[in-house]
């Protein structure tokens, strides 16, 4: 796959990338009208600098496609990860320029931006002044105060090299973040958010990919397995429920896959009682259950699906369609009863999502 490829390159070549910003003309836009919308992540090409963020309406069923680069008339840099919204404020991280960017979530236009980052893969709110951000090729996670857009700590994981270091998606149960580490790692760990260090870990199977909780307070990751020839080692990969209730962090089920099986893109519906995910078909399952389904929620169509999103509102599947990692990516939108309802062309290498 691309991200791992991507993730593989990245330690030789990380401190040679550099973004140069390129001004132009700025379009004007004004979607606060429009309420439930959907912004598509891009990550574009590797070191190509060619990342973009497109927006998409439910409701009209239109999108609109770089939309950062033509309301601020600037690139909008090299492989867009990740993005989440909060207080009216789009956090857009952008890995290999190393920065994330603050944007009005109705404009488009660039209101901050936190640089001097490693390579940074999401970032997570612990309130208005303080924040996580997970970085790939480090042993830290940033601690940044987003009203100044500073860098003003690190936390140090243990037992991780800077040259092996993958701190990745962030979830939160009262004062702990729980945090998966994903490339080379096999485990998930634990932050206590009053002293910003880590105080437990729970090792899973090989590169826990994903990481969300549902509506019984139960973590969910699924691994990768890693690939064959790694130094870290290839196995099957798995489905993981983790209790974290009472003070408790521990493994409650394992669901195990076939071996050459590659699950990824775990996720809730808004209810937070339905997890999704990608192995090559798109796959539903309830969080009570005892085993995985036999049949896939949508069948693999002789593509590459490759990022993956339910509508909190309506149960609306979204899947985003890599094609061949070149061209323009496609998004598909399917209803809760499997129905085709839209397909819409986005930038390259359409992967995360944020529901605005």
């Amino acid at each position: 796959m691309t991200k791992k490829i991507v993730r593989i390159m990245l330690l030789g070549l990380l401190l040679t990338s550099c973004m140069k910003w390129e001004y132009g003309l700025e379009e004007e836009f004004d979607t606060s009208s429009s309420g439930e919308g959907l912004f598509i992540c891009n990550e574009g090409n590797f070191q190509y600098g060619n990342a973009t963020l497109s927006y998409y309406d439910p409701t009209t069923k239109t999108v609109q496609n770089e939309v950062f680069y033509r309301s601020n008339a600037m690139k909008l840099g090299d492989v867009c990860q990740s993005m989440i919204i909060r207080n009216g404020v789009g956090w857009v991280v952008v890995n290999n320029s190393h920065v994330v960017f603050a944007i009005d979530i109705n404009t488009f236009k660039e209101v901050g931006r936190i640089t001097n980052l490693t390579s940074p893969r999401y970032i997570h709110f612990i309130s208005d002044e303080k924040a996580y951000i997970t970085q790939i090729w480090d042993n830290r996670i940033f601690i940044v105060n987003p009203k100044l857009y500073k860098i003003t700590g690190y936390i140090e994981v243990p037992n991780m090299t800077m040259e092996s270091g993958s701190t990745e998606q962030m979830v939160q149960y009262g004062k702990y973040v729980y945090v998966n580490c994903w490339s080379y790692q096999n485990r998930i760990i634990k932050i206590d958010t009053e002293t910003d260090e880590v105080v437990d870990e729970l090792v899973v199977g090989i590169q826990p990919t994903s990481l969300v909780m549902d509506c019984n307070n139960k973590l969910w990751t699924v691994t990768d397995g890693g690939y064959e020839g790694s130094p870290y080692g290839h196995e099957a990969p798995s489905l993981y429920r983790i209790n974290i209730d009472d003070g408790k962090f521990e493994v409650e089920k394992q669901f195990k896959f076939k071996f050459g099986d590659a699950p990824s893109e775990v996720q809730l519906n808004g209810t937070k009682d339905k997890l999704y995910w990608i192995n090559n078909d798109i796959w539903e399952m309830d969080v009570t259950a005892d085993r995985v389904p036999v049949r896939p929620f949508l069948p693999y169509d002789n593509t590459i699906y490759y990022g993956l999103t339910v509508c909190p509102r309506t149960g609306d599947v979204y899947i985003a369609d890599a094609i061949d990692y070149v061209q323009q990516g496609m998004v598909y939108r399917y209803s809760k009863d499997r129905e085709l309802l839209d397909s819409f062309y986005v930038g390259i290498i359409p992967g995360a999502f944020c529901w605005k």
